[in-house]
């Protein structure tokens, strides 16, 4: 995933009807990407890798077997999202 990749991702997930639609909209567009939808409150220590109007996005890492939030671009496998964006 690039900077570019992150921008698609916020556009789709913010023009998506709903979470449950964004997530599918980011599994067709990133397809080795996992994808989650999650909490705002459960990621509420984590630092955003962006958030559009209506929903917020983290990055997760793998080390294989447990995920954590990134913010490297280069190591990012998953896509975390929340309902929820810039007010």
């Amino acid at each position: 995933m690039d900077a570019a990749d992150l921008q698609l991702a916020s556009t789709l997930a913010d023009s998506a009807p709903d979470t449950r639609a964004a997530v599918t909209a980011l599994r067709q567009c990133f397809p080795a990407m996992r994808v989650s939808a999650v909490e705002a409150g459960d990621m509420r220590d984590e630092t955003p890798a962006a958030q559009g109007r209506l929903r917020t996005l983290w990055l997760g890492a793998s080390d294989g077997h447990c995920w954590h939030v990134t913010n490297d671009l280069s190591r990012a496998a998953a896509l975390f999202i929340a309902e929820g964006g810039i007010a």
